[in-house]
């Protein structure tokens, strides 16, 4: 059975990661050719930097990316402390079950439903135009609040609940025990959230789509107004610079979670080292 599953993850492998490496490769193509490899060449990463429209479709999208991901981190860090200080059983299952129904409904009917809100509140109110830059900002933190709540709320499970007592006996308010004790201990947590909707946001195209003003463009709505036409190599590169950047977030998010799992693990075994000291 051995040699059987290796040949099927292999082929997962290549199946997964041969789509990404022909696209780096061709990013890198001398020629427009789309199949064959005329020669190694950055011609196409110096026609992105002088294309200004799709540079400024990548300005508007991370701009985007990085509001909507600081937004949906503070409010999900919020929400998730306030969930997790509930004592009624009922109410925090109602409320979890909230916080998931933006991750499984899925993103066209999240987008259609959204458009409809706006427009229907920008008539109410006389608005000229009832989708710009801020509908889509709140489309963006609607769907990216539910994955920060879900990376804080086990750190927080995770935490001793004597430390912020422990601060406060000491003479700290609630608010500078939660800031000084929890807010370090749950840290990993928000950076891996706030990680995580800086990424959805960058990549989302669908309620983007439905959300977005006629003065307002980002990156996933332009490439899929070129697809209309054609797609040249340029976008290959752009694409080429996304990857990598994401992989660096990546490798950082586990790097964190790596480090707070070891951490975890080396709080336990002083625990059972005292508990054996005592006994």
């Amino acid at each position: 059975m051995k040699p059987v599953s290796k040949v099927y993850t292999a082929l997962i492998l290549i199946f997964l990661f041969a789509p990404i490496i022909i696209l780096l490769v061709f990013s890198f193509n001398a020629s427009k050719s789309l199949s064959v490899f005329s020669g190694f060449s950055l011609h196409w990463y110096e026609e992105l930097f002088r294309d200004h429209q799709t540079l400024g479709a990548v300005r508007n999208t991370l701009i985007l990316a990085v509001s909507a991901a600081l937004i949906s981190t503070a409010m999900g860090t919020a929400a998730a402390v306030g969930i997790y200080r509930l004592r009624n059983r009922y109410l925090r299952v109602a409320l979890d079950t909230a916080t998931n129904i933006p991750m499984i409904n899925p993103d066209i009917i999240t987008g259609i439903s959204l458009m409809l809100m706006f427009v229907y509140v920008g008539r109410l109110f006389g608005a000229a135009t009832s989708l710009n830059f801020v509908t889509m900002l709140i489309a963006h933190v609607t769907f990216c609040l539910p994955y920060v709540i879900l990376q804080v709320l086990p750190k927080l499970q995770q935490m001793d609940k004597a430390l912020p007592e422990a601060a406060m006996d000491l003479g700290c308010t609630p608010l500078r025990a939660f800031f000084k004790v929890e807010v370090p201990e749950i840290l990993p947590g928000i950076l891996t959230g706030m990680i995580m909707a800086f990424t959805l946001s960058l990549d989302d195209f669908v309620i983007s789509y439905f959300t977005a003003g006629n003065g307002f463009e980002t990156l996933p709505i332009r490439i899929y107004d070129m697809t209309k036409k054609t797609v040249t190599p340029k976008m290959y590169a752009l694409a080429t610079i996304i990857f990598f950047v994401i992989l660096a977030l990546l490798l950082v998010s586990n790097l964190m979670d790596s480090e707070t799992s070891q951490d975890v693990k080396d709080a336990r075994t002083k625990k059972k080292e005292r508990k054996k000291a005592k006994a």
